[in-house]
């Protein structure tokens, strides 16, 4: 039996702040209209959790660490 997108969500994320803030930015990014990094309509998949999972898991996207931007000494 296929694992639902909640489980699916919890096996990936397993209480890693990392990974639970690389998928609500790429959510995000996928509802103000940027592209799926897949077919998503061949594999027949229009939530945007669900896209986003699956790019993470199939390796398309990763996080990026931020640049550290040094305070100046006064």
């Amino acid at each position: 039996m296929e694992n639902t997108l909640p489980q699916r969500l919890q096996e990936y994320v397993n209480g890693s702040f990392e990974r639970t803030v690389l998928i609500q930015k790429r959510i995000r990014q996928l509802i103000r209209g940027d592209a799926p990094l897949f077919d998503a309509e061949l594999a027949r998949i229009e939530n945007p959790i669900e896209i986003a999972l699956v790019e993470i898991e199939r390796g398309l996207i990763e996080l990026a660490v931020d640049e550290v931007v040094e305070k100046p000494t006064l």
